[in-house]
């Protein structure tokens, strides 16, 4: 459902959390915050961003 520490480390180039929320924020990427501090960004809204199709069925958040 969501990426990784390190997918999100990958993605936005950067380890430290404060820099990897700044980058997202930046790039217009959704994401939240976690009671941890890392930045949780969904698996599905990367991949549609970045014009590939997921190829497995993963769990969906429902939200409302």
């Amino acid at each position: 459902m969501f990426l990784t520490p390190e997918e999100v480390a990958e993605l936005t180039g950067y380890k430290r959390y404060g820099a990897q929320i700044r980058w997202l924020t930046a790039h217009k990427y959704g994401f939240a915050v976690g009671g941890d501090g890392h930045p949780k960004v969904l698996r599905q809204a990367v991949i549609g961003r970045m014009g590939g199709v997921q190829s497995r069925k993963e769990p969906e958040l429902r939200l409302g």
